[in-house]
């Protein structure tokens, strides 16, 4: 990886909400952890006069808007960060493209298929700008641990893989309607909140995918509201049997209705001479199992695995949700210095939403990635 940017980047935020702090940590952190010039942090963007002012102060931004286009096309600024809810992603990230800023956006991608496409264009049309979408679960040193094992053959070939990934954020009926559950703000449901992380890891472990069956379900059908009743347009859960190119086969099941489900990403992967075990909700374990042993071992993420020591030098003092974002940062910083953009940009993003989206149209009929669905 090459040596970071030699210059402040000029850093605009837009959106001030979990994933908004979570990229203000990233930002403020990133040069602590990893050295390098610190990133000016220039203008903060928020609904209101009074949340823009709060937050810019709180996050540490000299100034502070409500005024998005203005933020994107601020002098002062070299890269944006867009937190905001998925209806805007599309406007958001083209505007800062056309005024030839880097764009770090948080997933999903966009609302349609069509919207990523048009977004993925254009970024291959300003190849001098870095995109990077935020699947920060990638990151994490147990994954690219276990990412190495098996790139060096220590499971064997890969011939399995499957994947969950459930919370239980919608799983009370009773809950008020929100935008999320509608088709015109929120997109697909359960498949964009969710189910595009276990696509990315799913991408990363074990390459493209080649066909898939999918079934989908709204298990909450409405939702109170103020004004009464409201529908819920997209999926609640989804399930789908994945072929993939390599020729291994694939199960995925994601739902943000699942009763006491918090942060349920798992998956393993069953090789020809072991099997490896993750999940999220115990994030600094690895599980692995090689052929000839009695059972599995457990791996303790230390500093042994990628990035870790620079967050704390000592085995078993745990890393976080946050630092994952601090090494995504650090990742987009050495892009927009000269260095591989490990991603996912535009382009690898616009192949995660082929496959969400072939799961959300497939209603139990293949799908065949790469061709029209």
């Amino acid at each position: 990886m090459s040596n970071p940017p030699q210059k402040n980047l000029g850093v605009a935020l837009i959106g001030t909400g979990f994933m908004g702090k979570c990229h203000a940590m990233a930002w403020n952190n990133v040069a602590t952890v990893f050295g390098g010039p610190r990133p000016e942090l220039a203008v903060l963007c928020d609904v209101t006069e009074d949340a823009a002012r709060t937050h810019a102060q709180m996050f540490g931004f000299a100034r502070a808007t409500t005024d998005w286009r203005a933020a994107v096309c601020d002098d002062a600024v070299d890269v944006v960060s867009i937190t905001t809810p998925n209806g805007m992603h599309r406007d958001m990230a083209e505007a800062a493209l056309r005024a030839g800023k880097h764009v770090w956006l948080e997933k999903p991608m966009a609302l349609t298929l069509a919207d990523a496409q048009s977004m993925a264009d254009l970024a291959a049309a300003h190849p001098g700008q870095v995109t990077m979408l935020g699947y920060n679960y990638l990151r994490n040193p147990a994954l690219r641990a276990a990412a190495a094992m098996i790139a060096a053959g220590e499971i064997g070939i890969p011939h399995s893989f499957r994947g969950v990934y459930d919370e239980d954020y919608s799983a009370d009926a009773s809950l008020p309607w929100s935008w999320r559950m509608t088709e015109k703000d929120g997109g697909l449901g359960a498949l964009g909140d969710l189910g595009c992380h276990l696509v990315s890891v799913m991408d990363a472990l074990m390459g493209p995918v080649d066909t898939l069956t999918a079934i989908t379900q709204i298990s909450v059908p409405t939702r109170p509201s103020a004004d009464g009743p409201k529908p819920v347009e997209n999926e609640d859960s989804a399930m789908a049997l994945i072929h993939f190119a390599s020729g291994a086969q694939g199960s995925f099941a994601t739902s943000r209705v699942a009763h006491g489900r918090k942060c349920r990403l798992q998956w393993e992967i069953h090789g020809a001479q072991g099997s490896i075990v993750f999940d999220q909700e115990h994030m600094n374990e690895l599980w692995v199992h090689r052929a000839g042993e009695a059972g599995f071992t457990r791996h303790l993420t230390g500093p042994e695995q990628p990035d870790f020591a620079a967050f704390c030098p000592a085995p078993g003092h745990n890393f976080g949700f946050n630092e994952q974002k601090v090494i995504e940062a650090r990742d987009l910083i050495a892009a927009i210095g000269g260095g591989a953009n490990t991603g996912p940009d535009f382009a690898k993003g616009l192949e995660i939403e082929r496959i969400i989206h072939a799961m959300a149209v497939s209603n139990g009929r293949p799908q065949k990635l790469g061709t029209p669905l």
